[in-house]
């Protein structure tokens, strides 16, 4: 019985052995053949236009949801106000994406003329629809042409990269004004949720 399974084995092991030969490198050449997925269009400048998209949303919001009476509240005298945080990050928008775009900025001074919710509000989404052009008008070849960036030269993508940056410090700044005033940053808000359907 012992010598009938040693050969059954062996036999096993000489079928089954060039068999696992012959599929290995087979599969590792079919593994090989499957075409890479195509690299996405303009990788850098999408992703960097994807990041400035969601912090606008959330700086047009936190814009929204600070009640008007506390536009002029600031924690301390030495530092900014609501009011003048929002206008600040407008005049920011022509600043860094002027920059972008090779224009002259329109340096509006929003921060300092401007008091009013709906006047602030009306700023900022002016000054986001005009960094929408950057934004949308870059692509990754633009993103590497040379611009000179407050006196230095850098590639034109790092103008938008700072504005996402200071756009990102000054929500930080917003955040801690609606916790003081116990308002939900809107980064910190449940994510909406989905309607149910009617049934038809």
């Amino acid at each position: 019985m012992r010598t009938i399974l040693r050969i059954v084995m062996v036999c096993l092991s000489m079928v089954c052995l060039p068999v696992v030969c012959l599929l290995v490198p087979a599969g590792a050449t079919l593994a090989q053949e499957k075409p890479a997925a195509p690299a996405p269009e303009n990788p850098l400048s999408t992703w960097n236009k994807k990041a400035y998209g969601h912090v606008k949303d959330i700086l047009v919001r936190s814009a929204q949801k600070m009640p008007e009476e506390n536009y002029s509240f600031k924690p301390t005298d030495t530092v900014r106000s609501y009011g003048q945080i929002i206008g600040h990050v407008a005049d920011a928008q022509y600043l860094f994406c002027s920059m972008a775009l090779g224009e002259k900025n329109p340096a509006l001074d929003i921060e300092h003329t401007k008091t009013s919710k709906a006047d602030l509000i009306a700023a900022l989404n002016a000054g986001f629809a005009y960094c929408d052009k950057a934004y949308d008008g870059m692509t990754d070849a633009s993103a590497v042409q040379t611009i000179k960036l407050f006196g230095n030269d850098a590639p034109r993508l790092s103008a938008l990269t700072v504005n996402n940056m200071h756009n990102l410090e000054h929500y930080g700044n917003l955040v801690t004004y609606m916790r003081l005033k116990n308002i939900v940053p809107p980064s910190s808000e449940a994510p909406p949720q989905a309607q149910p359907q009617p049934k038809k």
